[in-house]
C-alpha cells in the first residue's frame, strides 16, 4: 500500500530540484565573475582617453607619467555627467568619493610638486610643474593636487601601424640611391620645401618675439610648443600664445638688446658675401647635388668593370720595362736635338769665314 501523502511528497521534491536547477542557472559562474573587468578600470580608461580632461607629462621618481589637476578633474566630470553611467550602480556617487575609490584601487596616485618656492622674478608657482613627488596623503582633493595614472595606456591604432611602418621606412631611406632620378628629385624638393617651412617659421617666431618685447615689453610665442619635446600633435600646431605670466621688463633691458639686435644686423650685412662668393658656394652645392642624383648601380658596376678590365689587359712587368724605354728616350731626346742645332751653327759659320778670307785675298 502507499503512504499516504507519499505523492505530494514527490511533487514538493521534484518543485524543489526545478527551484534549485532555475537558481543555479542564473548565478554567473566564477570563472566569468573573475573574467569581467572593474567598472572603475573602464572608467578610468575612458576618462584617461578623453579629450577634454587636460592633462601634462612629467617625472615622477624618474618615471615619465601623465598626471591632472583635481580641480580639472571635478569639472570635467560636472560636464560630462554620462561617463558616471559606466560606473553602474555607483553612478550616484559624488565626485569627491570616486577620486577616493580610484586612489584606494591603485588606478591613480596623488603627487605633490617638488619645487615649492617661488623662483625670482615669478609671481607665482608654475601651473603644470615638469617633477613631481608622491604626497603624504593619499586623498582626493581638487585643491591644487595632481594626480598621475598609474596603469599603462592603450596605444591607439596609428601608434601600432607607426611601430609597423618605421623600419619600412628606414629600409626605404637607406636604399635612397637606387631609386629613379624622378624620384629623387621629388624627395629632394619635398625634403628642401620642408626645410625651408621649418627655419622660416623659427624666424617668424623669433621676430615677432624680439619685435613685441622691445616694443612693448610683452612676450609672445606665436606656435608656442612647436618645439616642445613632450606635446601632441593638437598641441604642437597650436597658434594662439600662452599668456604672459612673467614679470615686464626693464626699459633698459629693452633698450640694450635692441642696440645689440641693430649690431648684430649691421655686421652681418658688412660681412655677407658677394655675388662672386655665392656663385661659387652655389655651383659647389649644385655639383655635389648632381652627384648624388645622377648616381646609379649600373654606372657604378660598368665603372668597375672598365676599370678592371684596362688592369687586366695590360701586363704589369711589360709596364715597367715600356715606361723606362719611353723615359730614357725623353730624357736622350732634348740632347740629340741641341747636339743638331750646334752642328748646324757650325756648317752655317763656316762658308762666311771662307767667303770673308776671298774678299781679303
Amino acid at each position: 500500500m502507499k503512504k499516504p501523502g507519499g505523492g505530494g511528497g514527490a511533487a514538493v521534491d521534484k518543485k524543489r530540484s526545478r527551484r534549485s536547477y532555475g537558481e543555479s542557472s542564473t548565478e554567473t559562474p566564477p570563472r566569468k565573475q573573475a573574467a569581467k573587468k572593474d567598472v572603475f578600470q573602464i572608467f578610468a580608461e575612458k576618462v584617461r582617453d578623453h579629450k577634454n580632461l587636460e592633462s601634462r607629462w612629467a617625472v615622477l621618481q624618474e618615471t615619465r607619467v601623465e598626471y591632472f589637476r583635481g580641480k580639472d578633474f571635478v569639472s570635467f566630470l560636472r560636464n560630462h555627467p554620462d561617463l558616471k553611467n559606466i560606473l553602474e550602480s555607483d553612478r550616484n556617487l559624488e565626485i569627491e568619493d570616486i577620486g577616493d575609490i580610484l586612489l584606494r584601487k591603485n588606478l591613480i596616485v596623488r603627487c605633490d610638486r617638488v619645487v615649492k618656492t617661488l623662483r625670482p622674478g615669478k609671481k607665482k608657482l608654475s601651473t603644470w610643474p615638469a617633477h613631481l613627488e608622491l604626497f603624504s596623503e593619499q586623498v582626493f582633493s581638487d585643491n591644487d593636487a595632481f594626480f598621475a595614472w598609474t596603469f599603462v595606456n592603450r596605444w591607439p591604432l596609428w601608434q601600432t601601424l607607426l611601430s609597423f611602418f618605421w623600419p619600412v621606412l628606414t629600409i626605404a631611406i637607406c636604399l635612397f640611391p637606387v631609386y629613379p632620378h624622378r624620384c629623387k628629385l621629388f624627395i629632394l624638393y619635398f625634403c628642401a620645401g620642408l626645410l625651408l617651412l621649418i627655419l622660416t617659421l623659427l624666424l617668424l617666431r623669433a621676430f615677432v618675439f624680439g619685435s613685441l618685447w622691445i616694443l612693448l615689453g610683452k612676450r609672445v610665442w606665436i606656435f608656442p610648443n612647436i618645439l616642445a619635446e613632450e606635446a601632441t600633435l593638437k598641441e604642437l600646431f597650436q597658434f594662439w600664445p600662452k599668456k604672459d605670466e612673467d614679470e615686464r621688463p626693464k626699459w633698459t633691458a629693452r633698450l640694450f638688446y635692441t642696440i645689440v639686435a641693430v649690431v648684430v644686423i649691421l655686421l652681418l650685412r658688412h660681412h655677407a658675401p658677394d655675388e662672386a662668393a655665392r656663385a661659387r658656394y652655389q655651383k659647389r652645392v649644385s655639383n655635389i647635388i648632381d652627384d648624388v642624383l645622377e648616381w646609379s648601380p649600373s654606372l657604378a658596376l660598368s665603372g668597375m668593370m672598365e676599370k678592371q678590365t684596362v688592369f687586366n689587359a695590360t701586363d704589369p712587368d711589360s709596364n715597367v720595362a715600356d715606361g723606362s724605354k719611353t723615359t730614357t728616350e725623353q730624357t736622350a731626346q732634348p740632347e740629340d736635338v741641341e747636339g743638331d742645332i750646334i752642328t748646324v751653327e757650325h756648317e752655317v759659320e763656316q762658308p762666311i769665314e771662307n767667303s770673308e778670307d776671298t774678299d781679303h785675298q
